[in-house]
């Protein structure tokens, strides 16, 4: 169980190593309050979709597994778009389509289709739990970049002093240019320690 937990954080973390989900991870990271709600809104979906999916999948006829497991997706999806939407209107407004997007998102349809499908219900849950938390840790250290240096808070609080923020950091290429040294950072630290 625990294997199955922790690989989804850093050997096999969804944004870090696989490069799923980029589109949300690189659109809503310009606040922590926002990186970490489309994280928490994404482990439900994970979480209820792998739980209902190992569930049935022995009972889905192979013709129609794929859209049978969007249609549980969806379900969920559905279920947490209605309560951010309900209880958090300002993270709702902020994450706009992203929270119905998590539909088509590849990390979840992928972790029903590779594991929830071919396995029981615990480890299912245990994997959609890791893989869940390794894509909020990925958009958490994104968005703190961010947020750090493109308004100069870090959740609502000033951080900088009177250093001015760079503003591109806010920008789509400063999602990106950071994006891209946290890979090469987890890359190198991966490597150094396989060999040694």
């Amino acid at each position: 169980m625990w294997k199955e937990f922790k690989k989804g954080i850093i050997k096999e973390n969804p944004v870090l190593s696989a490069l799923l989900g980029l589109c949300p991870t690189l659109a809503v990271t310009t606040t922590v309050k926002n990186g970490i709600g489309m994280g928490l809104a994404t482990i439900f979906v994970l979480i209820g979709s792998n739980a209902v999916i190992s569930l049935l999948a022995r009972h889905i006829p192979s013709k129609v597994r794929i859209p049978s497991y969007i249609v549980i997706i969806a379900t969920f999806v559905t279920i947490v778009d209605l309560l951010v939407q309900a209880f958090s209107p300002e993270l709702n407004k902020s994450l706009g389509i992203f929270i119905p997007l998590i539909v088509v998102n590849c990390i979840v349809l992928g972790r029903a289709e590779a594991f929830a499908g071919r396995n029981r219900f615990l480890p299912s849950i245990m994997d959609a739990l890791g893989m869940g938390l390794g894509f909020t840790l990925a958009l958490f250290l994104l968005s703190s970049i961010r947020e750090i240096l493109g308004n100069g808070t870090f959740l609502g609080f000033h951080v900088l002093g009177n250093i001015p923020p760079i503003l591109v950091f806010i920008l789509p290429p400063g999602a990106f240019i950071s994006l891209g040294f946290i890979i090469a950072a987890v890359s190198f630290l991966s490597a150094k320690r396989r060999n040694g």
